[in-house]
C-alpha cells in the first residue's frame, strides 16, 4: 500500500511527510519528558510535605498535553500549506510515523499525539483509519516487558523478611516514625489474611516499581501469587505532621483497590518509561476495571479517551440496543443520554437554558474544566470532553433524536448514516441518588446514602468547591454504595460565594424582603431542596446539620483561603493501623 501511495507523491513530498512525521514525535518525546519530570517530583513532594505544590503540579501536568500539541499543530502550518495536501501525503506521513514508532516504549501514547495533531488540524473532520491510528498499529502483548516494570521478592523467606527485603527497595529520604512497629503491623495483617498453608503456597510476591502517589498519600502496588489465584497486596503509606512516613494500612481487597482506582480521584503520580506494561499488570489485578480508566488513572486521560473510544466501537459491534434518553430527571443545561447496555452517559450542553439558569455555555465548559483541574477527592466524577463524536444514525432512538433537536440543534449533525455531536462530555453511568431514594426501602441502606450525601458535599467543600445546585437529581450512586457528584454547572471555588445567616423574624416571607446579591447564599434554606421527603430532611439533618448553618461553610472559606490541603483516605479508616504507641501520642495527634 505505501509503495502505491508514494508513487502519487514526488520524492521531495515524500521526503516532507518523513520530516513532518519525526517533528511530530519529537514534540510527543519532550512532552513525556515534562510528564515525566513532573511525576519524578512526586516523591519529593511527598516526603516534604508540599501539599499545595502537589496541587499545582497535578494542573500542570494536565495542561502539558494541550500545550505540546498547540506546538506540533504550529509547526505543521509552518512547514507546509495543509490544504494543498492530498490524501497520499496524510497516508504516507502516517506510515513514516508508525515506522518511527518501532520499539518505542510509549508507542501507544505517542498514535493518540498523532491522532490529536490530524484531528486538530483537519477540525476533527477527517475521522479515518488511513491518516489515523484509529486502531493500534500493533498487537501488544502483555509481559513483554514485565521485568521492566515489576520488582520481584523471595517468597521462600519468613513474612518479616519479606517486608524487610521491600523497603530496603522502595526508600524514601526521609525516616519513618516507627519502622519496626509498621513491619509488625504488616506482618500481623497478612496472617491475618492468609493462613499458614496458604502462605506456604506463595509461589512470588511482584510489587510495581513505581511508588503511586496522590494528594498526601503513597501506594507500593502489587500481588502476592498462589498456585490458584492472586491477591491484591497494596501497602499505603503516609507522611505525620514531622514528615516522618508510617504505614497506614495493608490492602488485600479487590473492591479497595478498585475504589483507590476509582472515577471520582485525581490521577495518580507513578513514574514509568513503560505505561502499556504498567496498565496491563494493573489489570490483572483488576479485570473488573476497563482498561481506559487505568490509563486515565496514571494521568494518560488523552490516551484514555482513544482506548475509550476503541472499546465502544467494539461495543457497538457487539450489541445492538438503542441510545436513549438516561433514567431520571430532565436537566436544565445538560441533555443526557445513554446506551443502556454500555456504562457511561452521554452529556450534551442545551442551545438554550431555563430562566433560572443566568449562565452561558462558555461558563459550562469553564466549571467542568475546574473539576478536571481541581481534587475530585473521590467525590467528583472524571468527565471526558470530546468533539465531533458519532455514532451510528440507526442506533438512536427516534424519542432521542426528536428531544436532540429539539434541546441540542446546535451541537449535533445529521447524515444518512451518523448522528454527529460537535461537543459532549461523557461521564460514567450511575444511579440518580434521588431514583435510588425511591426505590431503596432498607433503612439502613437509606440511612448510609443520606450519610454519603453529607459527607460528600463536606468533602468537596473541603476541596475548595461549591457545589452550587445541590439537588439530589446532580449526585449518583455507585455500585459500592458511594454517593458522587456530576453536575458541574453552578460550581465554584467556595471564596465566590457569601454564605450569610437567615434573619430571625415572625415573618416567614421575610427572605424575600432582605436585599440579596447574586453571590449570597442561605445555607438554612438548604434543607428545601437537598432532599424532598420530610424523614430524609431529619435523617440528613441529624447526621450532617450543621451543612444547613452558614457558619460551616464559612469555616470551610477560612480553610480553603489558608490553602490547608485535605487527606481523604480512599479505603474503610477501620482497616488504619493504631498508631499510638508509649512516647508516640504527642506525635501522632
Amino acid at each position: 500500500m505505501l509503495h502505491v501511495i508514494n508513487k502519487r507523491l514526488s520524492v521531495s513530498e515524500q521526503h516532507i511527510a518523513g520530516r513532518i512525521a519525526y517533528r511530530i514525535l519529537q514534540h510527543f518525546d519532550q512532552s513525556y519528558r515534562w510528564f515525566s519530570r513532573i511525576t519524578r517530583g512526586a516523591q519529593e513532594r511527598f516526603e516534604k510535605g508540599q501539599w499545595q505544590a502537589t496541587q499545582n503540579a497535578v494542573k500542570e501536568r494536565i495542561t502539558i498535553y494541550e500545550t505540546s500539541l498547540a506546538e506540533a499543530v504550529a509547526d505543521i502550518y509552518q512547514d507546509i500549506t495543509v490544504h494543498q495536501q492530498n490524501d497520499g501525503f496524510w497516508q504516507t506521513m502516517k506510515q513514516c510515523y508508525a515506522r518511527l514508532l518501532d520499539g518505542h516504549p510509549q508507542f501507544e501514547l505517542a498514535e493518540t499525539f498523532y491522532n490529536s495533531v490530524i484531528g486538530r488540524v483537519f477540525r476533527h473532520q477527517k475521522i479515518d483509519d488511513a491518516v489515523m491510528f484509529l486502531q493500534p498499529s500493533r498487537c501488544y502483548l502483555p509481559g513483554q516487558d514485565r521485568h521492566k516494570v515489576v520488582n520481584s521478592f523471595d517468597p521462600t523467606t519468613t513474612v518479616r523478611q519479606m517486608y524487610q527485603a521491600l523497603f530496603k527497595v522502595y526508600r524514601f529520604n526521609v525516616p519513618f516514625e516507627n519502622i519496626e512497629r509498621d513491619l509488625e503491623h504488616l506482618e500481623v495483617a497478612l496472617r491475618k489474611r492468609l493462613t499458614t498453608e496458604q502462605l506456604a503456597s506463595v509461589t512470588a510476591v511482584e510489587m510495581l516499581q513505581p511508588v503511586f502517589y496522590r494528594s498526601k498519600a503513597a501506594y507500593v502496588i502489587g500481588r502476592i501469587c498462589m498456585p490458584t489465584h492472586t491477591l491484591p497486596f497494596v501497602i499505603a503509606l503516609q507522611t505525620n505532621a514531622s514528615q516522618a512516613i508510617f504505614v497506614d494500612a495493608l490492602l488485600t481487597d479487590r473492591k479497595d483497590l478498585s475504589v483507590i482506582f476509582g472515577f471520582a480521584r485525581s490521577y495518580f503520580m507513578a513514574d514509568t518509561l513503560y505505561p502499556a506494561e504498567v496498565t496491563a499488570f494493573l489489570q490483572e489485578l483488576l479485570p473488573n476495571k476497563k482498561h481506559f480508566e487505568l490509563y486515565m488513572a496514571l494521568g494518560h486521560f488523552k490516551h484514555g479517551k482513544t482506548v475509550f473510544y476503541r472499546n465502544f466501537l467494539d461495543h457497538l459491534q457487539y450489541s445492538n440496543d438503542s441510545f436513549e434518553a438516561a433514567a431520571g430527571t430532565r436537566g436544565l443545561v445538560m441533555m443526557v443520554f445513554d446506551l443502556p447496555s454500555y456504562g457511561v452517559v452521554f452529556k450534551i450542553i442545551k442551545d438554550e437554558f431555563a430562566e433560572s439558569k443566568k449562565i452561558t455555555r462558555q461558563h459550562v465548559k469553564d466549571c467542568y474544566r475546574l473539576v478536571k483541574m481541581s481534587d475530585r477527592v473521590g467525590r467528583m466524577a472524571d468527565t471526558h470532553e470530546y468533539v465531533n463524536f458519532r455514532l451510528p444514525r440507526h442506533r438512536v432512538s427516534n424519542d432521542l433524536l426528536a428531544e436532540l433537536q429539539q434541546t441540542c440543534a446546535s451541537s449535533i449533525e445529521l447524515t444518512d448514516s451518523e448522528l454527529i455531536i460537535r461537543h459532549l462530555y461523557i461521564e460514567r453511568k450511575m444511579t440518580p441518588l434521588n431514583l435510588y431514594l425511591e426505590q431503596e426501602t432498607d433503612p439502613d441502606k437509606v440511612r448510609h446514602t443520606i450519610n454519603e450525601l453529607g459527607l460528600c458535599i463536606k468533602q468537596i467543600a473541603l476541596a475548595n468547591i461549591f457545589p452550587g445546585d445541590m439537588l439530589m437529581k446532580n449526585f449518583g450512586v455507585t455500585r459500592q454504595g458511594r454517593v458522587i457528584f456530576y453536575d458541574y454547572d453552578e460550581i465554584c471555588l467556595m471564596k465566590d460565594r457569601n454564605f450569610r445567616d437567615l434573619p430571625k423574624s415572625e415573618d416567614p416571607y421575610a427572605i424575600d424582603t432582605l436585599s440579596v446579591a447574586p453571590d449570597d447564599v442561605f445555607p438554612e434554606q438548604f434543607e428545601h431542596f437537598i432532599v424532598g421527603k420530610r424523614h430524609l430532611k431529619e435523617l440528613l439533618k441529624s447526621l450532617h446539620g450543621n451543612l444547613l448553618t452558614a457558619s460551616y461553610w464559612r469555616e470551610m472559606q477560612q480553610i480553603a483561603q489558608r490553602g490547608e490541603v485535605q487527606n481523604f483516605t480512599p479505603y474503610n479508616p477501620k482497616m488504619c493501623f493504631p498508631r499510638e504507641t508509649p512516647g508516640e501520642s504527642e506525635i501522632n495527634a
